[in-house]
C-alpha cells in the first residue's frame, strides 16, 4: 500500500493520455457487456427448456398450421403423457413498436404443461370464467404498467378483418430471470371463434412425455404417423426448437466472438503502445530507482501495477456505465429480445479479460524497464 502514491503520481503524469487510456478500457468492457447481453438473450431460454416436452409443428414451417384433429392421434402414442396446443396471435399495443409474444392457448392443458410459470389459482379461475380474459407475464405487465382488472386493447394484423381486440387482465404469471415472462395468453375458444380463416387448425402442439430418454422414439413415431399426409409434421425437443429459432438469425455466438476478439486485440495494440511510450519517457526516473537500490523485480512489478491499475479504473467505469444503461437497453431491445440481463459470469469474465489485456500490454515494457542499465538510461536525452 505504501507505493500507491507513487503509482498514482506516475499514471497522473499525462492526464489526457490517462483519460483516453481509461476510456479505452471502459468502452471495451461496455461493448463486451452489450455482446454478452445479446448472446444471453438468445441462449437463456435453452437452459430452462423442458427436458420432457416435445414440439410438433408443420414440416414446412412453424407459420403453417397443423390440423386440430392430430391431438387425439398423438395422445394414443405410447409414452405420451399430455398434449396441448397454442397459436401465434401477432397483434400490437397502441403502436406497432409495442410488440410482445401473444398466444391463443388451450385453456384445458396449457397451465399444466408449463408448471414453471407461477400463477395463483384465483387468477387462473378468473381467467377461465372470462372469455375475454388474458394472463400476462410480469415482464410485459411491468413494461406497459398493466394491472389485474385493466382493459387492454390490441390491434390485430392477421387473423380477422376486425382489427380491434380488447381483453381483460385476469392474472400475471411469474418466473425466474431465465424464463420467458413476456408472454400474453388469450383464450383459444375466443380466438378460434373470431378468426376469419384457419379454423380447425392449431399453430403447434406441445407434448409431454413420460421419459425424456424416449424423446427420439416418440418424435419419430409422431412424424411417421402423419407421413405422406396433406400436413406432415416435424417433431423435436423443446430445446432443439428454441435453438433452431435462435440460429435463424445466424450464428450469434460466432459473430459475438469475432467482434469481441477484434475489440480486445485492438485494445491490446493501443494500450501496449501507450505503455511503451510511458516507459520511454521515464527511463531516467527508473534508472534513479535502480541506482538507489530498488531491484529489477521491483521495477517490473511497478510498471505492471500501473497498467493493471489503469485497467481496473477503466473496468469499473465501463461496468458502471453498463449498469446505468441497462434500463435503456431493455427498453430499446425488449421488443425484439427476451431475457435481457447481464450474466454475472460474463461480467466477471469481462473484467478478468480487461485485466489480462492490461497484463499483456504491460509485460514487454515492464521487462524492458527491469533490464534497463542505469548508465545507459542516464545517458539518454
Amino acid at each position: 500500500m505504501k507505493y500507491l502514491p507513487l503509482l498514482f503520481k506516475n499514471i497522473l503524469r499525462k492526464k489526457t493520455r490517462l483519460i483516453l487510456t481509461i476510456g479505452s478500457f471502459a468502452i471495451a468492457l461496455f461493448l463486451f457487456g452489450i455482446l454478452a447481453i445479446v448472446n444471453h438473450s438468445f441462449n437463456a431460454g435453452l437452459n430452462v427448456a423442458g427436458v420432457d416436452r416435445l414440439m410438433v409443428q408443420n414440416r414446412v414451417s412453424i407459420i403453417q398450421p397443423v390440423p386440430q384433429a392430430y391431438q387425439a392421434k398423438i395422445e394414443q402414442i405410447k409414452g405420451v403423457k399430455q398434449v396441448t396446443y397454442a397459436n401465434w396471435f401477432g397483434a400490437y399495443y397502441q403502436d406497432e413498436k409495442n410488440f410482445f409474444p401473444q398466444y391463443a392457448i388451450d385453456e384445458n392443458g396449457y397451465r399444466q404443461m408449463y408448471p414453471e410459470f407461477k400463477l395463483s389459482d384465483a387468477e387462473w379461475k378468473a381467467f377461465m370464467e372470462d372469455r375475454e380474459g388474458v394472463i400476462i407475464g410480469e415482464k410485459t405487465a411491468q413494461r406497459y404498467n398493466f394491472k389485474i382488472g385493466d382493459r387492454v386493447p390490441l390491434t390485430g394484423v392477421l387473423w380477422s378483418p376486425e382489427k380491434s381486440w380488447s381483453f381483460n387482465v385476469r392474472g400475471i404469471y411469474h418466473g425466474t430471470p431465465d424464463e420467458d415472462t413476456s408472454q400474453f395468453w388469450l383464450h383459444w375458444k375466443l380466438f378460434d371463434e373470431r378468426r376469419a380463416f384457419g379454423k380447425g387448425t392449431v399453430g403447434w402442439y406441445i407434448v409431454r412425455i413420460d421419459n425424456p430418454d424416449d424423446a427420439a422414439r416418440i418424435s419419430k413415431e409422431i412424424d411417421t404417423l402423419f407421413a405422406n399426409s396433406s400436413t406432415e409434421t416435424k417433431t423435436q425437443t423443446e430445446k432443439a426448437m428454441l435453438a433452431g429459432w435462435a440460429k435463424q438469425t445466424g450464428n450469434i455466438g460466432l459473430m459475438i466472438t469475432i467482434i469481441g476478439s477484434i475489440v480486445f486485440f485492438t485494445l491490446l495494440l493501443v494500450i501496449g503502445n501507450t505503455m511503451a511510450m510511458s516507459i520511454r519517457e521515464r527511463f531516467r526516473e527508473l534508472a534513479v530507482l535502480k541506482a538507489i537500490g530498488y531491484t529489477d523485480g521491483f521495477v517490473l512489478v511497478l510498471v505492471l501495477a500501473e497498467s493493471l491499475l489503469v485497467a481496473a479504473m477503466g473496468a469499473a467505469i465501463g461496468l458502471g456505465l453498463l449498469l446505468l444503461a441497462m434500463p435503456g437497453i431493455e427498453k430499446s431491445l425488449g421488443s425484439f429480445l427476451q431475457f435481457i440481463a447481464l450474466p454475472k459470469d460474463k461480467t466477471i469474465e469481462g473484467v478478468l479479460l480487461v485485466l489480462f489485456i492490461a497484463f499483456l500490454a504491460g509485460i514487454l515494457p515492464a521487462i524492458n524497464a527491469s533490464r534497463l542499465r542505469v548508465v545507459d538510461a542516464i545517458r539518454r536525452v
